[in-house]
């Protein structure tokens, strides 16, 4: 044997061997490719009743025709949306069970009818827009028993060639009926909390009116005693003004007379701040201002038995409250300790700052305003129930229990807190703290009337129509318009003086009460002045300043607060008629 052909067919043998395997590996494959092609076109020709697949685990599965699409049907039927195959026209080919019991029927029903027998006529065009489109919406779904539930329909089309030419769709139909029923409730639920809401701001309103009242009720015997002292100065006065000889001593019982009617108004108008029914406004307010202009208020309701004494810090910062709020809750705390003091005694109210306060649940700057009182003090259980409402130790007839309770509700509704002090037989301290305001108060001072009277400036320049139903009020006024050199018409009602506007040509300003009989009030007539293109300067004149100063600021209209002296009258004509352009009297001294 030749060496050389031995190692030559020694070195080829390897890749000789493996270009054999490769071909044995190939032609097993293509068998494999032959055998599965055989196969598919055995399923597609329908040849086959069953395939042997061997798993992961060696174990062969046999999937027959039958149950080759079981695991599909599964899903299909127990979902929890109605399914259903149909045509563009809308025949049903298929429907799952959850279908079928949304239309309250059997899928034998069903299948092979149209979906039209359970879509209301009205929508029916629509449904054949959604599944031409292959949409979605919000339908109507009527089942057997009539009953129509609210659904979402959503159209899609099948793809695949076993249906031959005919174009297949599918539709998934949810149920909207729990939805719709938790909206409902959501809604309702909704509604009865914003009738809870407005409810409680009803009743707070109501409760905040009541305490007002309580208060109000509370300064009638005072109120009533001084009314009665000026009412005594005033007709008294007049009784003996005639009967002085004197220059001297008529002088004196005028000068009396006009201080009694000035402490009556001054009165009047801190019993209309604290009665009147408005929204709470808050604004700067200097707190020993605040309380010295209380003073009448407190002297006439708090008895001669009782002092009141005031400590004010030096520099007192202001806080922002609302005025007649606070001033409730003073008058409240006031008249607690007066019925604390059934022998009398003294009311200090006081007043300090407290920067970087952190008590009582506060932190920041507040002003502290106490009121204190030498009575007979409070035990433990009271202090621990003296804020709540209707809660008072009080005789029956003698108190509600909102008293304190407006003070808490005004201290915490400010941003602010109550904090109660007292021993039995020791007395009582009530601190309000209210939290500080960086605003600089209002000072607004009182026009007053010089002391003595004010010159006329001779001939009329300016007729005025007066319109008052009150003939009393209408005679001083008129003397007083007269006093000053205008010529008066005075008319009862708003229609008389639309009348005597349109008779009367020369007319320059019109001077008219709030309230009047006859349908039309003040603010009436400048209404019906305006739709008739009267553009005359108007001044309107109330009792009730507080209660008609918004419509009047809305219309533009300046507004006289009675009582008014005939230094304020003089003021607010010549202001008005200067700004229109009218003839004016001269200036006051």
């Amino acid at each position: 044997m030749n060496p050389a052909v031995g190692r030559e067919s020694s070195a080829v043998t390897p890749d000789a061997n493996a270009q054999q395997l490769l071909r044995l590996e190939n032609n097993t494959l293509r068998e494999k490719l032959r055998e599965a092609e055989e196969t598919l076109d055995a399923i597609r020709n329908g040849d086959v009743d069953a395939v042997v697949v061997s798993g992961a685990d060696s174990k062969p599965r046999v999937y027959t025709l039958e149950t080759a699409d079981q695991t599909y049907r599964l899903l299909v039927e127990e979902m929890q949306e109605g399914a259903l195959t149909l045509t563009r026209s809308g025949d049903i080919l298929y429907c799952n069970r959850r279908l079928a019991q949304l239309v309250e029927t059997q899928p034998e029903r069903v299948i092979g009818g149209s979906l039209a027998r359970f879509v209301a006529a009205a929508d029916w065009p629509n449904v054949l827009k959604l599944i031409a489109s292959k949409s979605k919406g919000e339908l109507g779904i009527k089942t057997d028993q009539g009953r129509i539930i609210p659904t979402h329909v959503s159209f899609s089309a099948l793809r695949g060639d076993g249906f031959g030419s005919e174009e297949i769709f599918c539709c998934i139909i949810t149920d909207l009926t729990e939805q719709r029923s938790t909206a409902d409730q959501l809604r309702s639920a909704h509604a009865a909390l914003l009738a809870q809401v407005a409810e409680r701001e009803r009743t707070e309103r109501l409760l905040r009116q009541s305490q007002k009242m309580e208060a109000v009720g509370q300064l009638t015997g005072g109120i009533a005693h001084d009314f009665n002292n000026l009412l005594m100065v005033i007709s008294g006065g007049l009784s003996i003004l005639d009967r002085e000889p004197t220059p001297e001593r008529r002088q004196a019982l005028r000068d009396g007379m006009r201080q009694a009617a000035e402490r009556g108004a001054a009165l009047t108008r801190q019993l209309l701040a604290f009665s009147r029914q408005k929204e709470l406004h808050a604004k700067p307010i200097a707190i020993p201002r605040h309380v010295e202009g209380m003073r009448e208020l407190l002297d006439g309701s708090l008895g001669g038995s009782v002092t009141v004494k005031t400590v004010f810090d030096r520099d007192v910062w202001p806080v922002r409250v609302d005025e007649g709020e606070l001033g409730i809750a003073l008058l409240n705390l006031c008249v607690n300790a007066r019925d604390a003091m059934p022998q009398g005694g003294t009311i200090t109210i006081a007043a300090v700052n407290r920067s970087e306060l952190r008590e009582y649940g506060l932190a920041g700057d507040f002003v502290e305003i106490s009121v204190s009182d030498t009575g007979v003090g409070m035990d433990a259980e009271t202090i621990t129930r003296c804020l709540e409402p209707f809660y008072t130790t009080k005789d029956i007839g003698k108190g509600s229990g909102l008293g304190l309770a407006q003070v808490y509700g005004f201290a915490h509704g400010s941003g602010g807190s109550v904090h109660v002090e007292s021993r039995a037989r020791e007395g009582t301290k009530v601190l309000l703290l209210l939290p500080r305001s960086n605003e600089s108060p209002s000072t607004v001072p009182r026009q007053m009337e010089p002391r003595h009277g004010v010159s006329t400036p001779g001939p009329a320049l300016c007729r005025v129509l007066l319109v008052e139903d009150d003939v009393q009020v209408a005679s001083l006024t008129s003397a007083m318009l007269t006093e000053l050199g205008y010529e008066v018409i005075p008319v009862t009602t708003g229609q008389a003086a639309l009348n005597e506007l349109a008779a009367t040509p020369d007319i320059g300003l019109v001077l008219s009460d709030v309230m009047m009989p006859g349908g039309m009030d003040g603010m009436g007539l400048v209404r019906e002045m305006r739709q008739r293109r009267i553009s005359l300067p108007v001044v309107l004149v109330s009792g009730f300043s507080a209660a008609a100063q918004r419509d009047a600021e809305d219309e533009g209209i300046p507004l006289l607060p009675k009582p008014y002296t005939l230094g304020d009258l003089a003021a607010q004509l010549a202001s008005v008629l200067s700004r229109s352009g009218a003839p004016q009297q001269g200036p006051l001294p």
